[in-house]
Formats: structure tokens, C-alpha cells, sequence
């Protein structure tokens, strides 16, 4: 048998959601798709609306003034976490989705209408998505970029695909199905040699990895809040000055406005302008807290303590007969699937177990159309796991093996 980590930590401990589980026998194994908010997050939300809940840039009185000084800490707050130029360079979104989409349109008046987009085999369909639909609406040529069997996209191709044509390059930072971290610092200067706008999908990397986008050299960044121990309903969009002044507004409304009048109007320049509407402003204030409870923490132990458990569970998966595992993962996650056995039937079974996983095509479908898969089943880890929950669901899954075989 695998040899057990060999030191546990107390993350647990700061994220209440697991008395909870303890008492339902659940394990918590699907953080790629959302994570568990430490205490610091829920009474950062909770002291917001029990002191009294205000609109931001409008109000003249006390606390509308307090609130939106929270509000703007918390983009500078990113702006630090990112370190980014400014925090002007910084705007808040509802979801990494909505980045991506905010920047799909606002970047097509701009474009050019002829060339290419180029987008990876292995996006989730918020990064692949929006791009294939801009690219019809203008004209453009829409061409993926292969992988490679480790699940990592194919960087000699990139170079042979990247080329004088292309127009813009949309990549993910980390595979919320391989598990693999991405060569994007290699894609964005093959983008920044060809005059291509490079936008990095950071939504499953930044939770598992130090990001600087200067050092990178990225024309625009995203990620959501709900992976990152803060709440749903905020999502980052981080893009350089120059090319932020470009975009056209998506969505047009109070607060971004600048002057109006019945038959004209003219619109803020970034963040505000392209932040229409009243924010998730709860939500922002508890990205804050996750931020500051991360700031807090030993993210290099974390990174260490999620690789010891990663690899414990890969071990102990590839030791069941017939079970193939996706790629080569490399951070917090790794999806299988097992010959013979449908992974809806696999996940129902563990679901019973109380077993917490995500089975499907996790919002990647023309990928698995690749693989020539129906699905896969993925265990996500993340700092509050520990080596029981991953032996919990060792005993689940030979149960359900045993079951459909």
C-alpha cells in the first residue's frame, strides 16, 4: 500500500461547513466546482448585512461612505493578490463567465474582421464558448490548439497555429479536467510576437498557484470568487490599461454612466464603467475576507500538503484494475473513468455513500467528444481535506465497483 502523508493540518478547523458534513457523513470532494467559505468569509458577510446594507458611489450619508470604502479596499485588495499596475486595472464581475463574456463583446467592435482566435482543446465553456460565438459574429476563423496525452496543450503545435493571423489567444491557467498546469507564459509571448491579445482563464489556477500578471505579461486575467473560499456572485476581470480603454461596454446602466441625456450618452472609463448596476457588493466584501484569510496562510505548505494528498489518492486510484486516469495531474484534482461502467452510474452509487464528486463532461464537452468519452468522474481537493476523506471515498468507490461489475 501507498505510504500516508505524514503530517495533517488544521485548515479544516476554519471552515465550518465540516461540522456540518460530520454529522451527515458527507465528504466534500468536488472544490473544483465550488469551495467551502472559512469563518472569516461568513462573518464578514454576515456583520455587512446585520449592520446594515447600502449602495456604493451614490449615498452621501455614514455608512454608504464605509461601505464603499470596503468595497474599493477589496479591489485594491485583488489588484495586490494579482499584482497588477493598479488597481484601475481591476474590475468586478458576477462570475469568471461574465469576464469572459464582458470581454467577448467589448472586444468585438474592435477586432479586426479577418484572421483568427485561437482557443485550447481542453477550455471549459466559459473560455471557449464566447470566443467561438464572437468569431462567427465576426468573421473570424476559429482554431483549437491540440493536447498533448499528459493533458497539457501541445506547445510546438502552438507555434506552427500562433501566427501572424491570429487576433487573440484564450488559454486556461490550470485544466479543471487534467488536473495540469499550462504553459501560459510560453502561449502569451507567442501571442505578444504576433501582435495577439492574450486572455488567461485563472478560475482553477490562481486557487492553486501564486499569479502575477506582470510577470506575465497577460493582456487580460479572470477568475470567480467561489473557488476561492469567497462567495458566489463575484468574479475578477484584470486587463491592461491600454486595452481596457478599448472595450465597449456590454451592459449599460446606473452607475456607469457619465453624462446622459434622452438621445445620447457618454460612459465611464474603467473599472466603473464597466460595472452597470448595483454590485454583489456582499459578495466583493467577502471576496475580501477570503483574501485576507488566504494572506493569513502558508500557501507554500498548502501547496505541499494538497500535492501529498494528490498523490496519495493517485497511488491508491491507479492500483484498481480497468481504471484509466485522465492526463497527468499535476494540482488538486484528478478525473477517471472505468471500462465498462457509465460514470452517471458510478457517481449515483457514491452519491448514496455520501460521497461528494463531479461526474460528467464538467463543462468541457467538445473535449470529451475528443477523448471519444461519455464522461469522467472527478475528486477535487482542496486545503481542508485530509487523508480520511480520500479513504472514505477509496471504500465507496470499490463498494460501487464491486455493484456494477
Amino acid at each position: 500500500m501507498t505510504h500516508n502523508p505524514s503530517f495533517q493540518t488544521n485548515w479544516r478547523d476554519d471552515f465550518p461547513a465540516f461540522q456540518h458534513f460530520a454529522q451527515e457523513h458527507t465528504t466534500w470532494l468536488d472544490s473544483a466546482a465550488t469551495s467551502q467559505k472559512p469563518y472569516a468569509v461568513i462573518e464578514r458577510l454576515t456583520h455587512y448585512y446585520q449592520q446594515g446594507a447600502a449602495n456604493i458611489h451614490r449615498g452621501q450619508y455614514p455608512l454608504a461612505q464605509t461601505i464603499t470604502a470596503a468595497f474599493e479596499e477589496v479591489r485594491l485588495q485583488v489588484a495586490k493578490l494579482l499584482n497588477a499596475a493598479s488597481d484601475e486595472t481591476i474590475i468586478f464581475t458576477r462570475s469568471s463567465t461574465e469576464a469572459i463574456n464582458l470581454l467577448a463583446y467589448g472586444l468585438e467592435s474592435s477586432l479586426p474582421k479577418q484572421g483568427k482566435i485561437v482557443v485550447s482543446g481542453l477550455e471549459h465553456h466559459a473560455n471557449l464558448l464566447p470566443w467561438q460565438q464572437l468569431a462567427k459574429r465576426n468573421g473570424l476563423d476559429f482554431v483549437i490548439l491540440p493536447i498533448t496525452q499528459e493533458g497539457i496543450i501541445d506547445l510546438e503545435a502552438s507555434k506552427q497555429i500562433i501566427n501572424e493571423t491570429t487576433q487573440l489567444v484564450a488559454i486556461s491557467q490550470m485544466s479543471n479536467v487534467f488536473g495540469t498546469i499550462q504553459p501560459i507564459q510560453a502561449l502569451i509571448k507567442l501571442a505578444k510576437q504576433n501582435n495577439a491579445i492574450s486572455v488567461i482563464d485563472g478560475a482553477q489556477g490562481i486557487v492553486h498557484q501564486v499569479t502575477d500578471v506582470q510577470a506575465l505579461g497577460c493582456d487580460f486575467y479572470t477568475f470567480s470568487g467561489h473557488k476561492l473560499y469567497a462567495p458566489e456572485g463575484v468574479g475578477v476581470l484584470y486587463g491592461k490599461p491600454e486595452l481596457l480603454a478599448s472595450l465597449t461596454p456590454w451592459q449599460v446602466g446606473g452607475e456607469m454612466v457619465l453624462t446622459a441625456n434622452y438621445y445620447e450618452s457618454s460612459f465611464r472609463a474603467a473599472p466603473l464603467g464597466f460595472e452597470a448596476g448595483t454590485p454583489a457588493i456582499g459578495s466583493v466584501l467577502g471576496l475580501g475576507a477570503a483574501l485576507d484569510y488566504l494572506k493569513e496562510q502558508d500557501r507554500t505548505a498548502i501547496d505541499h500538503y494538497e500535492h501529498t494528498l494528490l498523490t496519495y489518492l493517485l497511488n491508491e486510484l491507479r492500483q484498481r484494475p480497468n481504471l484509466h486516469i485522465l492526463g497527468n495531474p499535476r494540482k488538486a484534482l484528478a478525473s477517471f473513468y472505468i471500462s465498462g461502467i457509465h460514470p452517471a452510474d458510478l457517481s449515483h452509487l457514491l452519491a448514496e455513500q455520501n460521497i461528494a464528486v463531479r461526474s460528467g463532461q464538467h463543462c468541457c464537452m467538445p473535449l470529451y467528444k475528443e477523448l471519444n468519452l461519455t464522461g469522467a468522474t472527478r475528486v477535487s481537493l482542496a486545503l481542508y481535506n485530509n487523508l480520511t476523506d480520500i479513504k472514505q471515498f477509496l471504500i465507496a468507490l470499490d463498494k460501487a465497483i464491486a455493484l456494477l461489475t
